[in-house]
């Protein structure tokens, strides 16, 4: 039975325990230790270790424990993922969203043993990072006033792979048949995913449905949830060959026979800011329409040997987008039949909440610093990074918390005592909900607070926890002045 909570609003040590006790470590001393240094994260994130902890033996004890080869990634998380494999078999409708990220550490003078070649003619370290991240679906599939998707409740990670790149023997070419070869070995990450996540329940009441980008258009993938019962949303990257759904002639290339479909209705969605382009609110198209995918040609096979992969299609674009900017375009494949424009408008949401994965992964590189570590091998990285990525969940459920019940109680963001004292202080009067704590937080990491902004976003709120800290920690410093007795 797991006694564990996926509370991420509790007090960071009883938070970290609730996440780690079941940690397959090999020794209770071992799970206690991983619980106190996920405690002292979560307190103190982007902290380095020397920075987390006063005691030598503390310092000693976190780099023993990410030495053991008990601490891999899938050891120390299992309790945390089967806490969310059991809210994830409750009734309702979950969306297991996910990516991979590059990990780099080319900022080390010598190669850290056990890393890969990445980036730009693969002269930097480090490693490929797939993480699958769960969160439960909006209760409403449309969007709000103001364009954008109901909140999420974060749950937590269900998978993560940790991949290395072999280096290029010396003398290999580093041409495009290459290229495409390693592109191939490094896609198996997403039907491993799958396998690595198993079955989703039978029940009609449960539904998972994963959320991926181009990446994931690969067969194998979009087959592999199929067998184990998962639903899906992948935006369209190969430009597959369309058969005919009675004779399985070929019809033509998807694209052109997508894009050939007229509208069936609209839709105004509020799009984030990226780098160079600023946040606006887009007027889309919707399409929609049944489509039956040919299989790709396979090593020693003909084209379409295999089997096709009938699935829906959902085209929404953009019309009237600002001068200078690319409009938008976004063609997905989903399981589920889309037979009306509030089953589009359903998956176009559903897809909207990609971006969270991409927050998490920010957190934990620009957040947690998980590029900055200075342990001195591979698995000891994976180790620390594993404790991390945890971490991240935490931070990241905030800015959702917000939205998802800004009249709470303030106490529910999980700030100390002395934290929410002097944040009403420094905005001068006694905060009470959730909304107000966060937007005050916000504040302090350089949210406006403008009618236009809507909630500050993870990046600002990490900024003001951050300012918030030090106050506290002045205010703790000045008090020990004051109360201390004069010198004689």
């Amino acid at each position: 039975m797991l006694a564990g909570t996926l509370d991420h609003q509790a007090a960071p040590a009883d938070w970290a325990r609730s996440q780690f006790q079941e940690a397959k470590l090999g020794h209770s001393t071992r799970r206690q230790r991983v619980m106190t240094i996920a405690g002292a994260m979560a307190e103190q994130p982007g902290r380095t270790i020397p920075e987390l902890f006063t005691r030598k033996y503390d310092i000693d004890a976190a780099y023993t424990l990410f030495d053991r080869p008990e601490a891999t990634p899938d050891a120390i998380q299992c309790g945390h993922r089967a806490l969310v494999k059991v809210e994830l078999r409750q009734p309702g409708r979950y969306l297991l969203i996910e990516d991979t990220t590059y990990l780099s550490f080319t900022h080390r003078a010598q190669p850290v043993p056990g890393l890969g070649p990445i980036g730009v003619s693969d002269q930097g370290q480090g490693f490929l990072l797939h993480s699958v991240l769960a969160v439960r679906a909006p209760q409403s599939p449309q969007p709000d006033a103001t364009g954008r998707r109901g909140p999420v409740e974060v749950l937590g990670l269900v998978d993560q792979q940790y991949l290395i790149r072999r280096s290029r023997p010396e003398g290999e070419p580093n041409d495009a048949s290459q290229q495409r070869k390693l592109r191939d070995r490094e896609s198996q990450r997403w039907p491993a995913a799958t396998a690595r996540i198993g079955p989703a329940p039978a029940d009609e009441a449960v539904r998972w449905v994963r959320v991926a980008d181009r990446e994931a258009d690969i067969y194998e993938y979009l087959i592999s949830c199929r067998e184990q019962n998962h639903s899906f949303v992948v935006r369209l990257s190969q430009d597959r060959v369309v058969l005919d759904p009675v004779d399985d002639e070929p019809l033509g290339l998807v694209r052109a026979s997508i894009r050939g479909t007229e509208a069936a209705g609209g839709l105004s969605l509020e799009l984030r800011s990226r780098p160079g382009e600023a946040a606006r609110r887009a007027k889309l198209l919707i399409s929609f329409g049944a489509v039956r995918l040919r299989a790709p040609q396979r090593p020693g096979q003909a084209a379409g040997t295999n089997d096709p992969i009938d699935c829906w299609f959902v085209r929404a674009w953009e019309v009237e987008a600002p001068a200078g900017v690319e409009a938008l375009e976004w063609v997905l494949y989903t399981d589920r039949p889309i037979t009306t424009l509030e089953d589009a408008l359903g998956a176009v949401l559903d897809y909207g909440t990609r971006y969270l994965i991409e927050e998490f992964h920010k957190g934990l590189k620009t957040g947690l610093k998980a590029e900055q570590l200075q342990l001195e091998t591979a698995p000891r990285r994976f180790a620390a990074i594993a404790v991390m990525s945890i971490v991240a969940l935490r931070l990241l459920d905030i800015r959702e918390l917000g939205r998802r019940c800004p009249e709470a109680p303030a106490a529910c963001v999980g700030l100390s005592g002395a934290e929410l004292e002097i944040l009403s202080l420094a905005v001068g009067r006694v905060l009470t909900t959730v909304a107000e704590v966060l937007l005050a937080i916000g504040r302090l990491g350089g949210h406006m607070n403008r009618r236009s902004d809507g909630m500050p976003g993870w990046i600002t709120l990490w900024r003001g926890m951050e300012k918030l800290r030090l106050m506290v920690k002045g205010a703790q410093l000045a008090q020990k002045r004051t109360s201390k007795p004069p010198h004689l």
